[in-house]
């Protein structure tokens, strides 16, 4: 299962990379339902115990149920404000 929490992680690295590319300074990853449960289950299962996920890469953690298995990276200072500011990726497949 470690592979899946490394795949997660990854995916909110490159998509706030590419976040700053753009300009943007993201700062929250919006997380499904779906999506917010299967990253917590790899995040106990690696370290133990039954913790909530806070943060995910120094992204603060927020779950918003319609993404349901996906997530958005975002910079919340620049939503709202025009085109961007915002990536989203698959984390159940």
């Amino acid at each position: 299962m470690r592979g899946d929490l490394i795949r997660v992680l990854s995916s909110v690295e490159e998509t706030a990379n590419e976040l700053k590319l753009d300009g943007y300074e993201p700062d929250v990853v919006l997380v499904g339902k779906k999506a917010y449960e299967f990253i917590r289950e790899q995040v106990n299962e690696e370290f133990g115990g039954e913790e909530e996920v806070l943060e995910l890469s120094g992204l603060k953690v927020r779950v918003l149920e319609e993404l349901e298995g996906d997530a958005v990276v975002i910079d919340s200072k620049a939503l709202g404000l025009g085109l961007g500011g915002a990536k989203r990726f698959k984390v159940v497949l």
